[in-house]
């Protein structure tokens, strides 16, 4: 499949509007989860963490965007990156370190920095988009664009866990499913583990949607490469819709269907450590 329809990709300027009209639903659907003070402690997907902890989570990190696009526009030396490989572990310790936090103070808190950072991102010019480069705290310096759809993923992927650890059906958006494939891809490469690769191989994404299509994915202990293109010669294709990709890429579930190869598909699979 190929993209006709920019505005679906988040690289683009032309995609700002659909990117942080999509954001901003999925903001509003978070504090609505969040309603009921009763549901504070409530469990989450999220293994350890309950309610709390992912308010506490998104104010951590937005409070943490925030600077970084004001050193970003005023000039300055970022802190060295952490990595990918801590992520997980200081993100859940600074996450549970907000649990001593009032409830009220800490929505409040989110509020207030989530409507600071949608002007950040209401504000970037079409150049901005792209060519802001601000410091992340684990992946080092990135165009501004990629914070509107981090911000995306926490939101709705962080909305998917409260509601399944309420135990209702429920889903991921699809227009916020569908902005994030690309991201998925990304987010594979940077948390590929190689080092125990020991022959290159090859598999195939076949995912639906605006953002969906045929990627071939080519792993050599050097790292993961992909690229659009044609997947049928290859011995595994791993299809997905654009909600089970994400959610199987941020671990939340093993999903999506293995055309060929079973085992092989596996070993591309165990590649990834959690972030």
């Amino acid at each position: 499949m190929t993209l006709t329809d920019v505005s679906w990709n988040f690289m683009d300027p032309a995609a700002k509007g659909r990117v942080l009209e999509v954001l901003k639903g999925e903001i509003s659907g978070l504090f609505e989860l969040v309603a009921d003070p009763e549901r504070w402690q409530a469990p989450t997907a999220c293994e350890h963490w309950e309610v709390r902890d992912v308010i506490g989570h998104l104010v951590d990190t937005t409070e943490g965007y925030l600077p970084a696009f004001g050193q970003a526009r005023t000039g300055g030396t970022a802190p060295e990156a952490h990595g990918l490989k801590v992520m997980a572990e200081l993100v859940d310790e600074q996450a549970r370190s907000l649990r001593k936090v009032p409830r009220d103070e800490l929505l409040e808190r989110l509020h207030d920095a989530a409507d600071r950072m949608m002007a950040e991102f209401e504000a970037l010019s079409d150049d901005e988009w792209t060519s802001l480069i601000v410091a992340h705290n684990y992946m080092g310096p990135l165009p501004a664009m990629f914070y509107s759809v981090f911000q995306l993923v926490d939101y709705a992927v962080h909305s998917w866990d409260i509601r399944e650890g309420q135990g209702q059906p429920h889903g991921l958006s699809g227009d916020a499913a569908d902005l994030l494939i690309p991201v998925i891809y990304i987010l594979w490469q940077a948390t590929a583990d190689v080092s125990g690769v020991d022959q290159p191989f090859s598999v195939g994404v076949r995912t639906s949607g605006h953002n969906g299509g045929d990627v071939r994915f080519d792993v050599s202990s050097e790292g993961v490469q992909y690229a659009p293109g044609d997947v049928s010669d290859l011995p595994a294709i791993l299809e997905f819709d654009p909600a089970t990709l994400v959610l199987t890429g941020y671990a939340r579930m093993n999903g999506g269907t293995v055309w060929g190869d079973r085992e092989l598909a596996g070993r591309f699979r165990s590649l990834f450590f959690p972030i």
